[in-house]
Order: structure tokens, then C-alpha cells, then sequence
């Protein structure tokens, strides 16, 4: 197997975990900031709003759209009238921090490690994520909880519009790197999104967490690990 150039990784379930959200608990944190509501409504009557929003947007996801959070927050406010004294951009980062809070929980073990051997050998290192998040937020909350990373880039994919596994997603990133697809490792913990996704553009899988996959004969070749300390090992083994 070819040692990497870049590996790039998922967000969710793989570089960072989020095990519990709670949206009302959000949107509670950014009702401190509301100057008018001449409607008088509630967090809870705010919460209900938006998530009747992604309801209605639920069958243009399945088609591979992507819906950023900034759209229906904008939309919930202004629809309802509600004024806040912080900027939108301000009020999705209390939204996400106060909905799923930072915590050391949410760093999968040995994953710093592994991105510190990646500095050391070289090796560059990037994200791609299906999230509603905005880049902006996405990365502030990969900062805070990794640091010393060493990311070139975070493709989010509401901020295009388009969800993995389209291969275009991934052919972004590889413009991005300016690689060529068999340069690169894509790391995810989801099968359908990250691995056949990684694979229809060329790149080599590896399937984070062993969640369990039923086999199929057209399934591509891919690399499973359940340790992020197998990761390093995989790299000293190629040529």
C-alpha cells in the first residue's frame, strides 16, 4: 500500500464525537439574547419552529442537499420578528455549545497522538464533514478541542450544498490539496458517506469504529481500524 500524502477525516464519530444534543437546551442559552419578541414567544415555541423547518427539508437531504444552520435560524428569527444584540454567526456557536457542550468526552482516545505522528511524519491533514454547521463554527469547535491540529482545510458541506458520498465533495478536497486521488487516505466512521463516498473518488478508505456492515460484493476495498493508535501502524507498514 502507498504511504499518504494527506489523509483527510470526518467530523462526527471520527475525529470528534457528539453523543447527546440537545437543541433546546440551545436555543434557551441564545433566548439570553433577545432585545424584542413582540410575538412573545418561548424557546420551546422557537425550538418547534426550526425543527418543522428541517422536517420539511428532510426529503431534499435524502437527495444529497445539504441545509446549513445559519439559513434556518435567520429564517426562525426574522419570520417570528425576534431581534438579538449578538451577530447570527455569534448566536449558532452558543446554539452548538450550549445544544452538545465541549467536554473531554468528546475527544475519541488517542486521536491527538495520531494527529501529532501525522505532523511529525509529514503527513498533511484536512476535513471533510456532512454538517449543517457553518465552516466558521465548525472550525472554531475543532480548535478548541484539538488545538495542535494541523488542518489545511475544512470543507463543511452545507457551505456547498452537497452531501457525501457525492465523489464532488471529495474532488474538492483533492483540488484543494492539489493531490491526486491515490495520494491521499480518507478516514470516517460512517460506510456509506465516508467509505463508498471516498472510494467512487479514488481515494483509499479506512473505516473508523467498526460499526457493524454487511458485506456486499460490489462493496470497494477499504481499511477498517477501531484504535486511532492502528492508524500510525498502518503508515510504517506501506513502501
Amino acid at each position: 500500500m502507498k504511504r499518504p500524502d494527506m489523509i483527510l477525516f470526518d467530523y462526527g464519530g471520527t475525529i470528534l464525537r457528539e453523543p447527546d444534543i440537545d437543541f433546546l437546551h440551545g436555543e434557551r442559552a441564545v433566548f439570553e439574547h433577545v432585545t424584542a419578541n413582540p410575538r412573545g414567544l418561548t424557546p420551546e415555541d422557537l425550538s418547534r419552529f426550526e425543527s418543522e423547518l428541517y422536517r420539511a427539508w428532510n426529503p431534499a437531504r435524502a437527495l444529497g442537499f445539504e441545509p446549513g444552520e445559519l439559513q434556518p435560524l435567520r429564517f426562525k428569527y426574522e419570520f417570528n420578528e425576534i431581534q438579538l444584540d449578538i451577530p447570527l454567526e455569534e448566536a449558532e456557536n452558543i446554539l452548538w455549545d450550549n445544544a452538545s457542550p465541549l467536554t473531554e468526552a468528546c475527544r475519541p482516545p488517542h486521536i491527538q497522538e495520531t494527529l501529532a505522528y501525522l505532523r511529525r511524519a509529514g503527513i498533511r491533514s484536512g476535513v471533510v464533514s456532512n454538517i449543517g454547521w457553518s465552516t466558521a463554527a465548525l472550525r472554531r469547535r475543532i480548535d478548541l478541542l484539538l488545538p495542535d491540529n494541523d488542518f489545511e482545510f475544512i470543507i463543511a458541506s452545507c457551505a456547498y450544498g452537497v452531501r457525501k458520498p457525492d465523489s464532488r465533495l471529495f474532488q474538492l478536497a483533492l483540488r484543494k490539496a492539489n493531490l491526486p486521488a491515490d495520494a491521499v487516505w480518507f478516514c470516517g466512521d460512517t460506510f456509506e458517506a465516508d467509505v463508498m463516498g471516498a472510494a467512487g473518488a479514488g481515494m483509499t478508505p479506512i473505516l473508523y469504529g467498526h460499526k457493524p456492515h454487511e458485506t456486499r460484493p460490489d462493496d470497494p476495498d477499504y481499511i477498517s481500524i477501531s484504535d486511532w493508535r492502528e492508524l500510525p501502524d498502518l503508515i510504517e507498514q506501506c513502501e
